[in-house]
């Protein structure tokens, strides 16, 4: 009898309360790039990793990409602020894509808020808070991994970065290890001037604010000489002409990470070392 009121209180435990099942050691979650390439990448590269750089030889990894999320939504409580990440995709219908311990299947589109797995959206905490609150992910290490739609922010506001990044820090659990990493070069040469402005604010942001985090800029004069211009790197109409500028292919977040090796690598070792 103990043992079935024992079994009965355990399963009536929230499950924001529990770890969620496929819960990773390393957690990277970040905007819509992840669901159109890198996040695939992202579990490729750890996986190449593991059992160096601090890691263990049976790491496990999950990625989460939401739609056009930004810093800023993944930290504040407002419905507004918070509704790329919470809010149904009217086109799609579901807003993110997981991969690595995370994946669905086949399909690893996923509505944020639906699900044991995607509970993000309480209306008393932002989605990252959610992320952590009472041990629903546990992660080693958490790596932030976006820019787009905070580009115009972000570059003409060097105090919103600031803010942003003391609104992130803050919603991190004491001690967690984390890296920050902007996300890929764009096509068009316009857009990687504006977003290497954005990064050079960011950058110094989190180094005015702390060193909780490492910071990985993912645009370096390798990384942006191997998107900028190159079309093969997008997606193209049947006449060659580049229709998505802003979502490197898979195969062109393979060669960004493999250009991020290194860089990704010391930043980790820097997070897990004792």
């Amino acid at each position: 009898m103990m043992i079935a009121a024992a079994f009965l209180a355990a399963s009536l435990v929230p499950v924001a309360q529990a770890e969620v099942r496929g819960a990773p050691d390393i957690l990277v979650l970040g905007d819509s790039q992840l669901s159109f390439g890198a996040g695939k990448a992202f579990v490729d590269l750890f996986a190449r990793l593991s059992g160096s750089c601090g890691l263990a030889s049976d790491v496990t990894v999950g990625v989460i990409g939401v739609r056009s999320s930004t810093l800023l939504s993944w930290t504040s409580k407002g419905k507004a602020a918070k509704g790329a990440i919470c809010d149904v995709d009217p086109k799609w219908k579901v807003n993110a894509g997981v991969y690595g311990s995370l994946s669905q299947g086949e399909n690893p589109y996923v509505q944020i808020g639906q699900g044991e797995q995607f509970q993000f959206c309480a209306p008393e905490r932002s989605p990252l808070e959610a992320v952590f609150h009472d041990g629903y992910y546990q992660p080693d290490l958490v790596l932030m991994f976006l820019m787009g739609n905070a580009t115009d922010r972000w570059a003409d506001n060097p105090e919103a970065a600031l803010q942003d990044v003391r609104s992130f820090l803050a919603d991190l659990p004491e001690g967690q290890p984390c890296i920050f990493m902007t996300s890929a070069p764009p096509f068009g040469e316009k857009s990687v001037r504006q977003r290497q402005k954005a990064q050079d604010h960011i950058e110094a942001a989190f180094a005015k604010a702390g060193r909780q985090c490492s910071f990985v800029p993912g645009f370096t004069p390798e990384t942006v000489a191997e998107n900028m211009g190159n079309a093969a790197n997008f997606r193209r109409h049947a006449s060659g002409k580049v229709k998505d500028p802003y979502h490197p292919t898979e195969a062109a977040a393979q060669k960004f990470m493999a250009l991020q090796q290194d860089a990704i690598c010391k930043a980790v070792a820097r997070q897990l070392s004792p």
